[in-house]
């Protein structure tokens, strides 16, 4: 970084204040929030999954804990934290999980019927933060959850 500050002071610059924010909590990037996430990693390839459903706005993949005999999780491509954090213009992305929910149900036969999951912060039981709805099915749900 120093040879490209006295080459390039202007990207000296640059990388300075991306080492800042980088080194902030709340101050990173939408692609290094999602880049810290395993479900990020999965988008890049860098950790392995089973997936059931891939297309330009989203994945699906089996949940590496499953918590029924069918326990898939559909993320979208673009980093969103959580629901709350979701902005009138990811309501496309938003639609989209949910029928790629309802067609991943399909081709994994839960034709008796599935539940769909959405957590939303600590009080929710959050644990990734990326946007991710579960698919449950292949047994009897309960009621009420958790």
């Amino acid at each position: 970084n120093r040879l490209a500050m006295a080459s390039f002071p202007s990207l000296g610059r640059v990388l300075a204040r991306r080492f800042v924010r980088a080194s902030k909590p709340g101050l990173r990037s939408s692609f290094q929030r999602r880049n810290s996430t395993v479900f990020g990693q999965i988008l890049e390839g860098k950790i392995p999954a089973t997936i059931v459903h891939e297309d330009d706005k989203c994945i699906a993949f089996e949940d590496a804990h499953p918590q029924a005999p069918v326990h898939i999780l559909v993320i979208p491509r673009k980093h969103i934290k959580g629901v709350s954090e979701a902005e009138e213009e990811d309501k496309d992305v938003l639609g989209h999980l949910l029928l790629t929910a309802k067609d991943v149900a399909k081709s994994q036969n839960l034709e008796k019927g599935y539940r769909l999951v959405i957590n939303d912060g600590s009080d929710g039981a959050q644990s990734v933060y990326h946007l991710h709805v579960h698919v449950l099915g292949g047994r009897q749900m309960t009621w009420p959850p958790g």
